[in-house]
């Protein structure tokens, strides 16, 4: 290094004696003002300011690679031809390379085959072993979590159909004043990584000893999340820092690739419950897994590659409705065959929500992209099939098992279909009468609209950046006709516009039956909002050290009022709950 001039020293001095003296008059501005470069180590900002929690690192044991073989040279790799050769030794040459290459070429087709069989869906029953992302590690913990739920029994709660209805303003205010100071209390407790891709959905299982939470992701992975679950600490070492702690990954998750090919079109658009299994819409399939043996079966499959867009069931359990993307409803019965099915078109666009009313369930709500929002009478649709359904429900083949199919054999499901002409001819005529109740038109495509528990409130989301809410008196679902007036009460403004990266924004009733009425949706503004049945803001809850990104799909547990959930579109899931109350 070449050594500085006595000019250059005296310079560097100055420069020091004035950074001293403008710092000590705590002239920051003055000092960023000079160009001089920032003194060397990270500032006390940058060293608190939370960052995205980043996935532990799981150590797998990898099988060792075989050797790959060593290259030649082409003269090597060419079988040198003898010159003097017979004729007879010349042709045996030409067959056994003939032969070869046969060889080679039924072993090409035979890969492209596999090749292809292995981006088609499964159809068999599949076993925890073949789903879990890291094999016999996850199995033996997942396991664990499962056998701690089938221990358990879980009632499907549903709420008086008057319940929480107040003849005194205080009263109501009273009741939202009490849920309020719940809420808003509520604070990030645990967060992780839990899927790879963007989540699509999320269901709070009902258990009450834990925080098991059930997301499902863009390429059809299962994931399954016990927020609060003790933490193991095998991965830190003594020299971690406070901050590399906090952003820490929170609780144990499982990742299961229920449904194949693991691709965008094999996102998983609804997750359900019922007493011991989850319930899972894909793309074209309904899976359902069992928590008791841990076998994944599939329900129902459609033929002609209609992708399903959302289920539900109705308390009993016994049955299931799902729309499909070309506006279409379908109504199974779990314990009939499949072929039994009843599918009709009720719009001539896709509908991307379906909603079974708790307390009435033979009464379901549609939301279309046609900007429609329409409530059914399904007691009618059904009437339709016995008035206009000359032949009787054909029967599956005999070579094909109800409870079981081959691993190679497709689900053959041909329901009994009602196109769009049909279901407007019926609606038209008297017995038709009544089977379309109300119906609501949007500015733009509605993309969401749920029964509250108790039946008798609906919320609906829409690209209009509109939430609305009605009411409907149990009057109008006693009559047998369409309802008199079916216009929303109250309308929010709330910014809608996703776009193209995003899920969704689904405005999501809370399913306890036993507290106030209220929903959840995400915010634009990385918040999770909660509204009352009212349309009342409850609260707004954020934390910008550590939600950096928009929470597009929110959940409730069933019965505890103090936890929701949130996810994002990289994968990251945040538990909100009070500080210092884990279950």
């Amino acid at each position: 290094m070449p050594k500085l001039s006595q000019y250059e020293l005296e310079r560097e001095a100055n420069i020091a004696r004035n950074r001293a003296l403008l710092e000590q008059l705590e002239l920051k501005q003055a000092v960023d003002g000079l160009g001089l470069p920032p003194p060397k180590g990270k500032s006390k900002s940058s060293a608190t300011k939370g960052k995205p929690v980043q996935p532990a690192k799981r150590k797998r044991e990898r099988e060792p690679l075989p050797e790959a073989p060593r290259r030649q040279s082409a003269r090597l790799r060419k079988n040198v031809i003898d010159p003097n050769e017979s004729p007879g030794q010349r042709r045996k040459r030409e067959r056994e390379a003939e032969k070869q290459q046969m060889l080679e070429e039924e072993k090409r087709i035979e890969d492209e085959e596999k090749a292809r069989m292995a981006k088609r869906p499964r159809h068999n029953d599949l076993k925890l072993a073949a789903l879990a992302e890291n094999g016999p590690e996850d199995l033996e913990t997942l396991s664990v979590a499962f056998a701690s739920i089938a221990e358990n029994t879980y009632s499907r709660g549903v709420a008086d159909f008057d319940a929480f209805v107040y003849d005194r303003d205080r009263e109501e205010e009273a009741a939202v004043k009490e849920l309020r100071k719940k809420l808003q209390e509520l604070k990030v407790v645990s967060r992780a990584k839990v899927m790879e891709n963007r989540v699509y959905c999320a269901a709070y299982h009902p258990e009450v000893t834990k925080d098991l939470i059930f997301f499902g992701d863009k390429h059809g992975q299962l994931g399954i999340w016990d927020a609060q679950a003790p933490q193991d600490d095998n991965d830190d070492d003594n020299n971690s820092t406070q901050a590399n702690k906090d952003n820490r990954e929170g609780g144990k998750y499982w990742r299961l690739q229920l449904h194949w090919p693991a691709t965008s079109k094999s996102s998983i658009s609804s997750i359900k419950f019922d007493p011991l299994m989850g319930k899972i819409s894909y793309d074209c399939t309904i899976r359902s897994l069992s928590f008791t043996s841990g076998l994944s079966r599939e329900i129902y499959a459609t033929d002609d590659k209609v992708l399903i867009s959302s289920i539900d069931l109705p308390p009993t359990g016994h049955e299931m409705w799902f729309s499909d993307a070309n506006g279409g409803v379908t109504h199974i019965d779990l314990r009939e065959q499949k072929s039994r099915a009843r599918r009709y078109e009720l719009s001539d666009q896709k509908i991307g929500c379906l909603s079974v009313n708790p307390t009435k369930p033979h009464f379901i709500l549609t939301a279309s992209n046609s900007r429609f929002l329409k409530v059914w009478d399904v007691r009618k649709l059904q009437t339709m099939v016995a008035d206009l359904s000359n032949e009787a429900p054909p029967s599956p083949p005999s070579s094909i098992s109800n409870s079981r199919l081959d691993e190679d054999t497709a689900v053959i499901s041909q329901p009994i279909e009602f196109d769009t002409e049909v279901v407007s001819q019926y609606l038209e005529t008297p017995k038709g009468q009544g089977c379309l109740r109300g119906e609501f038109k949007h500015d733009k495509s509605a993309s969401s609209a749920y029964w509250d528990p108790r039946g008798r409130q609906i919320v609906s989301t829409s690209y209009d950046d509109t939430l609305r809410i009605w009411d409907i008196q149990s009057s109008s679902f006693e009559r047998s006709d369409a309802f008199s007036s079916f216009k929303p009460f109250s309308r929010i403004r709330h910014n809608c516009q996703t776009g193209k990266w995003l899920t969704i924004l689904r405005a999501q009733w809370n399913p306890n039956p036993d507290v106030y009425p209220h929903f959840t949706v995400g915010n634009m503004d990385h918040s999770l909002d909660i509204f009352s049945c009212k349309g009342s803001l409850i609260t707004k809850l954020s934390d910008p050290s550590w939600i950096t990104a928009v929470q597009a799909v929110t959940a409730s547990h069933p019965s505890i009022v103090e936890r929701a959930v949130s996810g994002n579109a990289s994968g990251r899931c945040v538990l909100w709950a009070p500080p210092d109350n884990s279950i």
